[in-house]
């Protein structure tokens, strides 16, 4: 089916009705979610690699890995339509719960039928739980890869950086954290217990326990502390979860992944992967073909997988995913949070993350920049005036299907937003197709053959 992405068409042509809601066992439990890996890289000496396909079973539809997961921040990727999404190949979406805390607020997507049933999006959802906040608002960088920071800061070992011309929003103790709302200056208090409360209501598939995010000029001992009050936020995160899993027990089972820090330093990311793995809480369990609570068991059960955060140089993030790989759990996923250039996605994959997140596609699309297999361009320059080729020579999406370079500026220098939204659409799927030719190509054992042949067009 075509979308073409205009509100007015949106409103005549949206014809899907709102997905129904899963029909959940007598318990949930984490037995409702799963795993399992399918095929494993192996290096040119034939010993096995980190890098693997797999499976991730979720309650609604399932998720083949590597996957990248499209961020839909506030309940929407910016600009595109959640059909379009679908259209375009996405697997599934990430929202993020603190965002959608303030507004519309948990309790009205708990009503509506949780996330996914709000913004009518069928398939499998994430949320993030207000841990990159911490970083954010705490000292106003908006990445983790490579942040710039303050001039007068050259080195680590600043722990009162605060990104230029950035007010510092957040304020983390032992307890948690205290927010000042970047919407009208309300102060906010998450713990881990009421950050797992949010994302049970707000009913995504995969939730992330809540952490304190550091940045690159944390100090060694600064990354030490905060690393410990995210361990011991992980237990509390656990155990809050079991216990609003057997409270809501009418809801489908939500999956909990740890997230794991540590900065660049490896003996604090082997020592979190350590602790999260060993992290256990008792579930109330259905047993096979149960129909009532009657049959519950109680069974001893830890995260269902694991998120691998924090701030880090662009250089050493296959390093920091392959120490973490080397400890976690192989029957449990890893998460990367907020990668999505080639040349991030290839180093990730290969050091062993299944799934990952990142806002840039419709973030540069925003600013005119599209992806080509040649690079990445920014559509407002002249040169495009008069270019009636679409943005890539034999892509697949929507927008190059219908509509030319030279269409697509004219609409950014016209300021008309359905620019935002036509770009939008080829850059995810540029990047979304982009992760399925990796995952196929670990498949098919042509996956070092595929990262020459793209990295070496794309950078060149």
């Amino acid at each position: 089916m075509d979308l073409v992405p205009t509100d007015a068409d949106a409103a005549q042509n949206v014809t899907n009705p709102i997905p129904p809601v899963v029909e959940p066992p007598a318990q949930p439990s984490p037995r409702d979610f799963s795993f399992r890996v399918e095929h494993r890289l192996t290096g040119d000496d034939g010993a096995p690699r980190h890098g693997r396909t797999g499976t991730i079973v979720t309650p609604h539809g399932i998720i083949q890995t590597p996957a990248f997961i499209p961020v839909a921040t506030q309940a929407t990727v910016k600009a595109v339509l959640p059909e379009a999404m679908a259209e375009l190949g996405a697997q599934a979406l990430l929202a993020n719960a603190y965002h959608l805390y303030l507004q519309p607020g948990p309790d009205l997507l708990d009503e509506a039928g949780g996330l996914g049933r709000f913004m009518n999006w069928p398939g499998p959802t994430f949320t993030d739980s207000g841990g990159f906040q911490v970083m954010s608002l705490g000292s106003g960088f908006k990445k983790v890869i490579d942040m710039s920071g303050p001039k007068k800061v050259e080195t680590v070992g600043s722990d009162d950086a605060v990104a230029p011309g950035k007010e510092r929003l957040a304020h983390v103790d032992d307890d948690g954290v205290w927010f000042k709302s970047h919407l009208n200056g309300d102060r906010h208090r998450f713990t881990p217990e009421i950050s797992i409360g949010i994302q049970h209501q707000l009913g995504a598939d995969i939730m992330f326990a809540f952490d304190e995010l550091t940045t690159l000029y944390n100090s060694r001992g600064y990354q030490e502390e905060a690393l410990e009050r995210t361990r011991l936020w992980a237990q509390r995160c656990l155990d809050e979860h079991a216990r609003l899993t057997r409270e809501r027990n009418d809801r489908p089972y939500q999956a909990l992944f740890g997230v794991i820090q540590g900065a660049q330093y490896e003996d604090l990311r082997r020592k979190a992967c350590a602790d999260l793995a060993a992290m256990t809480t008792e579930f109330n369990a259905h047993s096979d073909g149960a129909t009532s609570t009657t049959a519950e068991t109680s069974i001893s059960s830890g995260f269902d997988g694991y998120g691998i955060g924090g701030a880090l140089e662009k250089k050493n993030l296959g390093t920091i995913v392959n120490w973490c790989a080397d400890v976690l759990p192989e029957n449990k996923p890893r998460h990367l949070l907020g990668i999505s250039e080639p040349d991030d996605i290839f180093a990730a994959v290969e050091a062993g993350a299944d799934t990952f997140d990142c806002v840039s596609p419709t973030r540069v699309a925003r600013t005119g920049a599209f992806y080509t297999n040649d690079g990445r361009f920014n559509l407002p320059g002249s040169k495009y005036t008069r270019d009636f080729s679409p943005l890539q020579e034999g892509c697949d999406c929507y927008t190059c299907a219908h509509y030319t370079r030279a269409y697509l500026r004219h609409l950014i220098k016209a300021k008309e937003m359905v620019a935002h939204t036509l770009i939008s659409i080829h850059n995810e799927r540029f990047t979304v197709r982009l992760v399925d030719r990796v995952r196929a190509s670990i498949a098919d054992g042509t996956f070092y053959e595929l990262k020459d042949e793209v990295l070496g067009q794309y950078y060149r």
